[in-house]
């Protein structure tokens, strides 16, 4: 496939078109190369790499450290799909001095074309901040996951009317500072269907429903890769695990029967070179 890589611009076309934009994570070289041939338009190297990649409960432990490799890497074999590098817990919230430093240096240090951070009208003067230096900032409201011990857990968030207000709220506020795009997390569709009709950036959803301007899943959860637990709003694809298993026990029970390696597998020595090998190491002594 002869993939061209979207920008911001190409973007709002596809909104303006009515067509769906596709987004998934990714966190390594490998998966990257793979992602990179297929028809995705974004990737975001998400702060979920702490859960899918590091093992944590959730995404607060990781840091801007650790965010970089994980950046770098799916640089290298992301040529032809816009990067998103989301900022960890922590690396935006402390002042805005220090949130433009630490963008910046998912820019210039994770070779990323964009950023994501997390909050509304709370975080909208940082966003600003972050715009002006010339950096593209994606936002993300709705159910945070950075916050979500604030927010009563992973919860759906926006089902009453005080908290569905914020929520378009919010979307505004971003978009009046300067996203060009927004993500929405565990929201009610009709929520989702109202900002996504107000605002001109697209939105793109992740259990927010149909109507967003796109979609997008943590490739783990896609691939059948993740089985700690599965949100309501994930579809596997694919149960990669399961043949990653099945594929880990054929390699040991071949192993064990000593069916590999067999002969295509093995380097081999002229017969003569091995028997002269044999005969001089046993002359030194040392067999």
């Amino acid at each position: 496939m002869d993939k061209k890589k979207v920008n911001i611009l190409r973007l709002r076309e596809m909104k303006q078109q009515g067509r769906k934009i596709t987004m998934v994570t990714a966190y390594d070289y490998a998966m990257m190369t793979q992602v990179d041939k297929a028809d995705i338009d974004l990737v975001l190297v998400g702060d979920s790499a702490a859960m899918t990649m590091l093992g944590y409960e959730g995404t607060v432990p990781v840091d801007m450290d650790t965010m970089l490799i994980f950046n770098q890497a799916v640089s290298r074999g992301g040529k032809h799909t816009f990067l998103v590098g989301d900022m960890p817990f922590m690396s935006y919230e402390v002042s805005i001095e220090k949130a433009v430093e630490n963008a910046g240096r998912i820019m210039k240090e994770g070779f990323m074309d964009a950023v994501k951070l997390e909050g509304g009208e709370r975080m909208a003067n940082t966003v600003a901040a972050i715009v002006r230096a010339g950096i593209p900032v994606m936002g993300h409201i709705g159910l945070t996951p950075q916050s979500a011990a604030q927010l009563g857990g992973f919860s759906v968030q926006g089902k009453n009317i005080d908290g569905a207000k914020q929520i378009v709220k919010d979307a505004i506020a971003l978009e009046n500072a300067g996203v060009f795009a927004i993500v929405l997390e565990a929201i009610p569709s009709a929520v989702a269907k109202i900002i996504t009709a107000k605002v001109q950036v697209p939105t793109i959803g992740i259990g927010a429903g149909p109507y967003c301007d796109g979609q997008v899943l943590v490739i783990h959860d896609l691939l059948g890769l993740f089985d700690r637990f599965t949100p309501k709003f994930v579809k596997r694809y694919a149960a990669l695990g399961e043949e990653m298993q099945k594929a880990l026990n054929t390699f040991a029970g071949e192993v064990r029967r000593g069916e590999f390696p067999a002969r295509e597998h093995t380097f081999t020595m002229l017969e003569e070179n091995e028997e002269r090998l044999i005969a001089e190491l046993t002359e030194e002594g040392i067999l």
